[in-house]
C-alpha cells in the first residue's frame, strides 16, 4: 500500500495526516512518522501497515484517554470502562491506566475524598455518599477514609429542616414529607428523628 500523501493536520497539533491510496486516511503521531521512517510515496507492505496501524491506534487511545483525565477527575474503574467501550484490549486498558496512575492523572484515594467532599457540601447523608463512591467504582477499602471528608451530619440536616418547614410549627404531614425527603437524601432515620426533635423542641421552649 503505498503513502499518497503526507501531510500535518490543521486542526491537531502534532498529528499527521497519511493519505493511502484506496482512499483510507490514517492518522499518526509524530512518533509513527519517525519510528515507520514515512513518507509521501512510501510503500508499505501488509505487515507494516499492520503494525502501523496499530501504532496509531494505540496512541490515539492513550491520547484520549489523557485528555478524559486532565478534563475531570475519574475513577480507575471509570476509565476502564471507557477504554474498553473505546474497543481497547484488556491489556492495553491496563497499561494504559497503570501510566496514568504513575503520571498521577488517576488517583482513586483523591477522587473518593472529592467526591465525598462534593455530595456533603451539597447536604447529602453517608448512604447518598456512598451510593455514589459505588456508582463511580470507587475501591471500597478507600470509602471510611474517604468518608472522613464528609461535613457535620447534624449541621447539613439542620439546615435542610429549617429551609423546608421554613420557621412554621410542623404537623404530622409535614413532618412525614421531610423525613422522606432527608431518607432520599440519604440520611440514616436516626440522623432525621434527632434533627426532627431538635426543631420541634425549639417550638417547646
Amino acid at each position: 500500500m503505498r503513502i499518497r500523501e503526507l501531510k500535518p493536520s490543521k486542526r491537531v497539533r502534532g498529528r499527521w495526516l497519511a493519505m493511502l491510496e484506496d482512499g483510507a486516511i490514517l492518522r499518526l503521531g509524530e512518533s509513527e512518522i519517525a519510528d515507520f521512517a514515512l513518507y509521501a510515496g512510501r510503500e508499505l507492505d501488509g505487515e507494516e501497515l499492520e503494525r502501523l496501524t496499530g501504532a496509531a491506534r494505540s496512541r490515539g487511545l492513550k491520547e484520549k484517554a489523557l485528555a478524559l483525565t486532565a478534563g475531570r477527575p475519574v475513577s480507575r474503574r471509570e476509565l476502564e470502562k471507557k477504554l474498553l467501550s473505546w474497543e481497547a484490549s484488556p491489556q492495553e486498558t491496563e497499561e494504559i491506566c497503570g501510566r496514568l496512575e504513575e503520571l498521577g492523572y488517576l488517583n482513586d484515594a483523591a477522587y473518593a475524598a472529592q467526591v465525598v467532599r462534593h455530595y456533603s457540601a451539597k447536604g447529602f447523608g453517608e448512604k447518598k455518599l456512598r451510593d455514589e463512591l459505588y456508582r463511580r467504582g470507587v475501591p471500597r477499602d478507600l470509602w471510611d477514609e474517604a468518608l472522613e471528608q464528609a461535613q457535620d451530619t447534624a449541621q447539613a440536616i439542620d439546615a435542610f429542616v429549617a429551609k423546608k418547614l421554613a420557621d412554621k410549627t410542623p404537623d404530622r404531614k409535614e413532618l412525614g414529607k421531610v423525613s422522606a425527603a432527608l431518607a432520599r437524601r440519604g440520611f440514616h432515620w436516626e440522623e432525621i428523628k434527632e434533627a426532627l426533635d431538635r426543631y420541634t423542641d425549639g417550638f417547646r421552649d
